[in-house]
């Protein structure tokens, strides 16, 4: 007898894994598929900082990420507590260091935001204590250490996985999807849910207008295991601090296709912006460096919701806030694939506003 899910989850990420718990949570019997190894694209590349509302946000995504951000605590805690492993959830908050001609006017940059003690208290090893800076509320975690738990959670709750076989095409039969063809076999289910990433524009028969906006990125290990509490924003580069003593510097935003090589003086442009904001950083080794490949798309804004087909939906195109989003994303595209209320108006991400770009 033939194996049958009620929904297909193609793409392994955070994005995927998320919406595959929630749904297994709703009684739904799911399948992951993915191309790769499960985590090991995006979700395994990002930074972790957990933004949910900077000035590059688009004002039409605001209130997921902030409602999102919300939800981070109890998102991470239940993924520790149901694999086992921690993620490494911080709460210690952001140092801004705003470009000079930048005006802050939206939530979370006003001026009532300045720094609660001298900078020069806050974080000791930072170059210059009387530079200009912002103080702000937000968390950091371990995108690896993240999706890594989410696997553990999703098979512990009895989510299927194939993986190293990529959703090449959504399966059609009088008008609505019936499951998915991939490289190697096909499978059936009653609901199919796009989740490719920078590859959900790739699968047939209606190719939505995604694209791999690469970033390149470096990590750092100290002789001694604390450097930095603070997460570090400046317009130089960003250093977000582990627990264990690694830091993380980031990032390029890169138009290169599926290029996913560093380059050399790239990687050495962040490294000195690094040590500029912190020199006690010379100290440290470089543990590793890489490339990632985040989802965008024409406006800067995710896809969710229910594309043309019957029983096919959409949750891709994060772009940089894939990991934010991960809890909002779940529980509301778990809400539409049943049936629901989204709970929020997802009018601006809605999958038919490419219509004329469908193939």
């Amino acid at each position: 007898m033939v194996k049958t899910w009620d929904v297909i989850v193609g793409g392994g990420g955070i994005i995927g894994l998320s919406l595959a718990i929630e749904l297994r949570k709703r009684g739904a019997r799911v399948l992951v598929v993915e191309r790769g190894e499960p985590g090991r694209e995006s979700s395994h590349a990002a930074g972790g900082m957990l933004v949910d509302c900077s000035a590059e946000t688009p004002e039409p995504l605001q209130a997921l990420a902030m409602a999102s951000a919300k939800m981070y605590p109890e998102f991470a805690h239940e993924l520790e507590v149901e694999s086992g492993t921690k993620v490494d959830l911080r709460d210690a908050g952001t140092i801004l260091f705003p470009p000079p001609e930048h005006v802050y006017e939206r939530p979370g940059f006003r001026l009532s935001s300045l720094l609660p003690a001298p900078l020069a208290e806050l974080e000791p090893s930072l170059a210059d204590p009387k530079r200009p800076a912002f103080y702000l509320k937000e968390r950091s975690v371990d995108p690896r250490a993240l999706t890594a738990a989410a696997i553990k959670t999703a098979k512990n709750r009895g989510v299927d996985f194939s993986s190293g076989d990529a959703v090449m095409q959504i399966d059609i039969s009088g008008g609505r999807a019936t499951g998915v063809t991939t490289t190697k076999t096909s499978f059936p289910a009653a609901k199919v849910v796009n989740c490719a990433g920078a590859w959900a524009g790739q699968v047939a028969p209606h190719k939505f207008p995604t694209r791999p906006v690469k970033g390149q990125m470096l990590c750092l290990v100290m002789p001694s295991r604390t450097t930095l509490t603070h997460v570090i924003r400046s317009p130089e580069a960003y250093l977000i601090p582990r627990s264990d003593g690694r830091v993380l510097v980031g990032a390029t935003v890169e138009e290169a296709g599926f290029d996913k090589r560093t380059d050399r003086a790239t990687i050495q442009r962040l490294h000195r912006g690094a040590l500029a904001l912190v020199p006690r950083l010379a100290e440290a080794r470089i543990l590793e460096d890489w490339a990632g490949l985040r989802p965008g798309t024409p406006d800067a804004l995710p896809i969710l919701g229910a594309a043309e087909t019957r029983g096919y939906f959409v949750a891709s195109g994060h772009f940089r806030d894939g990991i934010l989003l991960a809890p909002i994303t779940a529980q509301v595209m778990a809400n539409v694939i049943t049936g629901c209320a989204a709970g929020f108006d997802l009018k601006a991400f809605d999958p038919h506003r490419f219509a004329s770009n469908a193939a």
